[in-house]
């Protein structure tokens, strides 16, 4: 099974590149090729199997468990797939985020000591994040209606892609200093067990923040990424349901004063809760996303058979949609499938690990890909409003991919001291 995972990603992107390309009219009469102008991307494409394979061969060396890497390569193979589909001027710029993230990977490999001392440092950590968190909304600029990017001259960034693995590491080191108070409450507020206010009161700046994030920088995704984050984790060391019911009448008066003052945020809300109100205008988007979804059916069109670009930013927000309307609903339950099988490989490596706060660590950087797949999935379908988050590993972006494949690197080196462990 696992060396079928291992190669299963390299059939899928040639076999996708491979119908692309007769898409193209290679073979018909008074055809030409030439392959700087539909091949131009085989350099790349060579040295993302190259890094690929040389990814393996370190995982092999170090012993590492590399089921988590071959999922990640799974959904990979979808997204160049798809990013070839929809933008083929940006297929060259993916393959090369793809490399760039495969190189960040064996970073955090080979450097693994080092970075994992960062969970003895809780509270640099928190400061850490709430600086990554501040900055878009101190000089952040718009792009897509979303005040969550930094520009550096032609180069972009979105902080909150890495402020996510800053807060998983600041919750994991917390949590696990703070673990005895935190199960054992010292108060009862009517149904709640709650410990002293100034050990939950990190717990409440983060929430907080994510609500700032989402009423000035307008981004709920990473809004609700981000607190969804911070309640599972806390959940998840803690046991206590206390704090979900906290968090959960927080963000209730939070959403309920944002609707009441701010004016884009009853616009969001309005979108999808009525988005047949305005089909042709600001519910444009979430309409034609699920037109695409009905007409894909459960076995779909066919691959680059479908009309997927009538929707505006379909291989970034809608990626989902482009796929469900081409595989139908069994293909996007597949690919919905191999983020429940992340979520699953990491969870086992967390309850395996000897120290809480690594056990945290890689529960959260698996919880984190499960539930960003999630939030962007109910927005694309109308589950929820409307995120504007990328599909890890699948949608094109920079940010998105390297933070993304930094986690399955953590996930990685973590399991390697789960056999440590073992053997030990």
């Amino acid at each position: 099974m696992t060396k079928g995972l291992k190669f299963a990603p390299v059939g899928m992107l040639l076999c996708a590149l491979a119908v692309l390309f007769l898409k193209q009219g290679a073979g018909a009469p008074g055809w030409v090729f030439d392959w700087h102008v539909q091949l131009a991307y085989l350099p790349w494409l060579a040295l993302l199997l190259c890094a690929g394979a040389a990814s393996y061969v370190l995982a092999a060396r170090c012993n590492l468990d590399c089921v988590p890497l071959a999922l990640a390569y799974v959904l990979l193979a979808v997204g160049l797939a798809e990013i070839a589909r929809l933008k083929p001027d940006l297929f060259e710029a993916q393959l090369r985020w793809a490399c760039v993230g495969i190189v960040l990977w064996g970073i955090v490999i080979l450097l693994w000591e080092r970075v994992r001392r960062m969970l003895d440092y809780p509270y640099v950590l928190g400061i850490a994040t709430t600086l990554v968190l501040l900055l878009p909304l101190i000089f952040g600029v718009s792009i897509g209606g979303n005040k969550n990017w930094l520009t550096f001259g032609s180069f972009s960034v979105q902080p909150s892609e890495f402020g996510k693995i800053l807060l998983i590491f600041f919750l994991a080191a917390y949590l696990a200093d703070h673990l005895a108070v935190l199960t054992l409450p010292a108060r009862r507020f009517l149904f709640l067990h709650l410990p002293p206010v100034r050990f939950i009161a990190p717990l409440i700046v983060l929430w907080g923040l994510a609500v700032l994030m989402f009423v000035i920088a307008r981004d709920l995704g990473s809004a609700l990424l981000f607190f969804g984050m911070a309640v599972l984790m806390t959940y998840m060391g803690t046991g206590r349901k206390s704090y979900v019911f906290l968090a959960g009448g927080f963000i209730l008066v939070a959403a309920a004063l944002s609707y009441a003052l701010f004016g884009h945020v009853r616009v969001r809300f309005d979108i999808w809760l009525h988005p047949w109100a305005d089909p042709n205008g600001m519910s444009y988007q979430v309409v034609q996303s699920l037109f695409a979804i009905g007409s894909g059916g459960i076995w779909g069109t066919g691959f680059a058979e479908g009309h997927p670009l009538l929707i505006p930013e379909v291989h970034t927000d809608f990626i989902f949609a482009a796929i469900a309307e081409e595989f139908g609903l069994f293909g996007a339950v597949l690919v919905l499938l191999v983020y429940a099988l992340l979520f699953w490989r990491g969870s086992r490596i967390a309850m395996r690990l000897p120290h809480v706060s690594e056990s945290l660590l890689a529960a959260g950087c698996a919880a984190s890909l499960l539930l960003q797949a999630f939030i962007i999935t109910a927005g694309v379908t109308k589950l929820l409003p409307l995120t504007g988050i990328t599909l890890p590993f699948v949608s094109y972006g920079g940010s998105s991919m390297a933070a993304s494949f930094i986690l399955i690197g953590i996930l990685t080196a973590l399991s390697g001291e789960v056999k440590e462990a073992a053997d030990g």
